[in-house]
C-alpha cells in the first residue's frame, strides 16, 4: 500500500469523534487488523502505568490468544522500552514468557502520544504493538505512520478549540512563505521548468525550489515537499525543510547523504506527529539527459517520453521524513530526451474530490499531461490546474494544497507553440 494513501486511510479513521483517547487508539488498531490490504494479524494498545512502573494492556484484537485483561509489562524487566523512547518504532523478539505462551514471538511496537516521566526516565504514554506473518521494514513503516497520525490526533484533542488566530502573524507567515518560493519559470541549459503552488489555506505545507549545485552551472537541484499537517504548523515545517535543503545544496552533498541528514533534522527538530514527504532530483547538463532522484514517501512524479508516450512513475526510494531517525534513502535515475516531460506534484492534485467524493487520481493526471505535453511547462501546469479545478468542488473536505513542478527538455528545430 502506498505510504500517502495509507496515511489518508489512518487519518480518516482517527478523525472520527471518539469519547476518549483509549477508544480512539483501539478503534484504529482494530481497523488496521481488519484491513485486508495490510498484512497484520493482531494488535494491542498499552498505556503507561506510572504507579506500577510498566505498561498496562488496555486493548487487544486479532488472531493471537487473549492476554489477561490489564496485564502489565514491567519496564525494569523489559529494557526494550527505553529503545522505543529513543527510536520510537522497533522490530523485536518477544522476551516476556507469558506473552510467548500466547503465541507472540516477534512483533513491532511504536510509541504514541506525549512522553511522560516514569521513574528517572521519560516514556511514551501509549504503545501500539502489531503482529504479522512478516515482521519487517514494511511493518515498521506502517507503525511509524500510525504512531505519527495518532500522536497528532491526541494533541489536537488536547488543544483548546478557542485558540485565537492573530491576523497580523498570519499575514507575516504568508509573506515569509512567499519569500522562500522561487520565481515560477526557469530555464536551465536544455530544460524549461515551471513551478506553482496554490495553498488550501492562507499558508500551506507544500513547497518547491530550484537549487543551483556548484558554481559551474552543470547541475540543478529540483525539490518538492509536502508537510503532512496544515496551516501555520505545516508552513513552519515546510520553511524549515526548504531552508535546510537549500543550505545543504551549497556543499554539493551526495543525494543519499542529503536525504539521510534532512530526515535526521526533521526527526530531531519537530515533534513526533510532524512528518513530510519529499522529492529531490538533480538535472545535469550532459547529452544523456540524466536526472538522479530520491523520493521520500512522496507521490510518484510522472515522467512521459515523447517518442512513445511511455509513462514512468518515479516511485518512493525511502520512507517519509521524520518518523524514524535512522531511515536510509536510495537513489534512482531517468534520462530526458528531447520533448520528454516530468511532472512533480503534491497530493492536493490527485486527491482533489468532486461532489460525489471521487478523487481526481493519477490516471486523470496522466491523461492531462499526455494531452498537453506538446506545450510549454507553464501551459502544461496551467491546463492541469484548470482541469483539477473543473473536476473538484470547493465544498469538498478533501481539498489540500496543490503544487506542480513541470520539467521539459527542449526540442531542437521545432516551432514552439504560441502562448494562449
Amino acid at each position: 500500500m502506498k505510504q500517502k494513501r495509507l496515511f489518508r486511510t489512518i487519518e480518516a479513521a482517527a478523525s472520527e469523534q471518539f469519547p476518549n483517547e483509549e477508544i480512539l487508539l483501539s478503534e484504529v488498531v482494530k481497523r488496521i487488523v481488519n484491513d485486508n490490504n495490510i498484512n497484520v494479524t493482531g494488535g494491542r494498545v498499552w498505556e503507561l502505568d506510572v504507579k506500577n512502573n510498566g505498561y498496562r494492556l488496555i486493548y487487544q484484537t486479532g488472531s493471537v490468544k487473549k492476554i489477561a485483561d490489564n496485564y502489565i509489562l514491567s519496564i525494569p524487566e523489559n529494557p526494550i522500552m527505553k529503545v522505543i523512547t529513543r527510536e520510537r518504532t522497533i522490530l523485536a523478539n518477544e522476551t516476556d514468557e507469558y506473552l510467548k505462551q500466547k503465541g507472540i514471538f516477534r512483533y513491532s511496537a511504536s510509541g504514541v502520544g506525549p512522553k511522560i516521566k516514569c521513574g528517572s526516565d521519560m516514556y511514551y504514554q501509549f504503545l501500539i504493538a502489531l503482529n504479522s506473518s512478516e515482521v519487517d521494514d514494511e511493518l515498521r513503516t506502517i507503525l511509524n505512520l500510525v504512531a505519527s497520525v495518532l500522536t497528532s490526533k491526541i494533541k489536537e484533542r488536547r488543544v483548546s478549540a478557542s485558540r485565537k488566530n492573530l491576523i497580523a502573524d498570519i499575514d507575516k507567515a504568508r509573506q515569509i512563505q512567499r519569500s522562500i518560493l522561487p520565481e515560477h519559470q526557469l530555464t536551465f541549459r536544455n530544460y524549461d521548468i515551471f513551478g506553482v503552488t496554490v495553498p488550501a489555506e492562507i499558508v500551506g505545507g507544500d513547497f518547491y525550489d530550484y537549487l543551483p549545485i556548484g558554481s559551474d552551472d552543470f547541475c540543478l537541484g529540483v525539490v518538492l515537499g509536502d508537510a503532512a499537517s496544515k496551516g501555520l504548523s505545516a508552513a513552519a515545517e515546510a520553511m524549515y525543510i526548504s531552508g535546510a535543503i537549500r543550505m545543504a545544496s551549497t556543499f554539493q552533498v551526495n543525494i543519499r547523504i542529503l536525504m539521510y541528514r534532512i530526515n535526521k533534522l526533521v526527526n530531531k527538530i519537530f515533534s513526533d506527529d510532524k512528518f513530510a514527504s519529499l522529492f529531490y532530483g538533480e538535472l545535469y547538463n550532459d547529452k544523456r539527459g540524466i536526472f538522479l532522484y530520491s523520493n521520500a514517501g512522496h507521490n510518484p512524479p510522472i515522467f512521459i517520453r515523447k517518442r512513445d508516450k511511455k509513462v514512468i512513475l518515479l516511485e518512493s526510494t525511502g520512507p517519509l521524513l521524520g518518523p524514524a531517525p535512522n531511515s536510509t534513502y536510495e537513489t534512482d535515475s531517468i534520462n530526458f530526451y528531447e520533448g520528454d516531460v516530468l511532472v512533480i506534484y503534491s497530493d492536493g492534485i490527485v486527491e482533489a474530490a468532486n461532489e460525489k467524493y471521487e478523487f481526481y487520481e493519477e490516471q486523470r493526471l496522466v491523461r492531462a499531461i499526455k494531452k498537453n505535453m506538446h506545450l510549454t511547462p507553464k501551459e502544461i501546469a496551467a491546463n492541469i490546474l484548470e482541469d483539477v479545478v473543473k473536476f473538484s468542488t470547493k465544498e469538498s473536505k478533501y481539498q489540500d494544497d496543490k503544487t506542480l513542478v513541470v520539467i521539459k527538455r527542449k526540442e531542437k528545430n521545432v516551432d514552439k507553440p504560441k502562448n494562449t
